[in-house]
């Protein structure tokens, strides 16, 4: 009930490793920060991607190399369904991610995948791994201990930390997601909000129908299994975990705890 096979299908994601030998599923939250500070991280082009200073003009990682966008033509296609193009004398780039003027990255410790687009206004806090196809909208705030798996969205005015989405993972409008997982195909309707942190402090408890099991962390958002929905404005309370296929309709208040296999909050 509490496994991580009880939420998630992980023959397609890239970390598998992250989630051996645990036996409830917010195990993964604190190994989020050690796994991605143990990573190999490629040498940034200080020049044109500067730390923590904003980009002064568009820029493209192809093949380890940093180009400037000046040199390049760039066609602005859905970067999660492999649409984002880069061409250089009429030629493709294959796999070229698009870094655009305004970005801000800070720390050596940023992995971009393959056709990853981060657009102008975005901040990148390390350590943080963006798998191939993932979309970084404008004005997004990463801060630190992020992964995603391929095709994943990070919406305009999306906050993030410590937060894990596994294939497919949306979270496209005005989305706030603390110490948290998304399965595979998760959609977050704009102004979802995964809360983390109680108001009487402590660890967070997890209710579940044979009693509270204490998770350990003082800081827990939600977690969420495959193919899971929520509506506009809907808001979950710290330490709450729907099943797979389960639907929050807009404007709810989820309590926490544990919400099985295609449950319907209202």
């Amino acid at each position: 009930m509490l496994s991580v096979a009880s939420f998630f299908d992980l023959s397609l994601f890239g970390h598998p490793e992250l989630f051996a030998g645990t036996t409830r599923v917010w195990q993964i939250l604190p190994r989020l920060r050690p796994y991605l500070e143990a990573l190999h991280y490629q040498e940034r082009d200080l020049d044109l991607v500067p730390d923590s200073r904003p980009l002064n003009e568009t820029v493209v990682l192809h093949n380890n190399t940093y180009i400037p966008a000046r040199e390049l033509d760039i066609r602005y296609g859905d970067a999660t369904k492999g649409k984002l193009e880069v061409f250089r004398n009429g030629e493709i780039l294959p796999g070229a991610s698009v870094l655009m003027a305004g970005a801000v990255f800070q720390g050596e410790k940023i992995a971009i995948g393959r056709g990853v687009l981060v657009e102008t206004g975005a901040m990148v806090k390390g350590p943080v791994l963006l798998g191939e196809r993932t979309e970084v909208r404008q004005g997004a705030y990463i801060r630190g201990s992020c992964l995603t798996g391929t095709g994943c969205v990070i919406g305009h005015v999306t906050e993030m930390k410590n937060t894990l989405f596994l294939n497919g993972a949306k979270a496209g409008h005005f989305a706030y997601l603390g110490d948290s997982i998304l399965g595979n195909e998760v959609n977050l309707g704009a102004g979802t909000k995964l809360a983390n942190l109680r108001f009487t402090g402590g660890t967070i408890p997890i209710k579940t129908s044979q009693g509270a099991e204490d998770s350990g962390l003082k800081k827990m958002g939600a977690i969420l299994g495959d193919h899971v929905q929520t509506g506009c404005n809907s808001v979950t309370n710290p330490g709450t975990l729907l099943g797979r296929r389960s639907m929050v309709l807009p404007n709810t208040t989820v309590p926490s705890g544990h919400h099985g296999p295609g449950s319907l909050i209202r």
